[in-house]
């Protein structure tokens, strides 16, 4: 990056190369598994999104700092964008479904509890924010408006809760 940033454009153009597998790795990971995949156009979206960003802030990386949680920050931040973008849609085919068969909805139940106990891990602010943007749809300003808080408040409690149930989970897997 030192480099490029002199104006070596074969070293910009072989830093870009030698960073795209792992910015797609990293977009991949936020765009996670857990929901069937088929985020294939998406994921490859938010990389070029990631590498524009790179290209067009690379003046702000600091000579002498190290680059990876630079170039993972800027990708965790397309990241989320592209997903705010998909919104909280979840496309599934339908076709040949008719009736939910039993085992399924056992399966739902198990989940609903997994949620349910991992949410007992929330202090009750922070469930009744999640529960009311990610489980009911609410929009934020709505929930600010309810809970008489700043947008900015709920935004940053949904985020520190989200963050809090990602441990959660995770510790609960080991």
């Amino acid at each position: 990056m030192t480099a490029a940033l002199d104006g070596d454009a074969a070293a910009y153009r072989a830093l870009l190369q030698d960073i795209a597998p792992a910015v797609r790795a990293t977009v991949r990971r936020g765009f996670g598994s857990g929901l069937g995949g088929g985020f294939g156009a998406e994921v490859e979206d938010a990389v070029q999104e990631t590498l524009l960003a790179i290209h067009l802030k690379r003046h702000t990386w600091r000579i002498g700092e190290p680059i990876g949680p630079w170039i993972g920050a800027i990708a965790r931040h397309k990241t989320i964008d592209a997903m705010r973008r998909r919104g909280r849609r979840l496309e599934v085919a339908l076709d040949g479904l008719v009736e939910e068969p039993e085992a399924e909805t056992s399966e739902r139940d198990q989940d609903r509890r997994d949620a349910q106990r991992l949410m007992a891990g929330l202090n009750p602010r922070q469930q009744d924010i999640v529960r009311s943007i990610s489980l009911d749809g609410r929009t934020v300003r709505e929930t600010a408006q309810r809970l008489e808080m700043t947008e900015v408040a709920v935004r940053v409690t949904l985020h520190r809760a989200l963050k809090a149930l990602a441990a959660l989970y995770r510790k609960g897997r080991e």
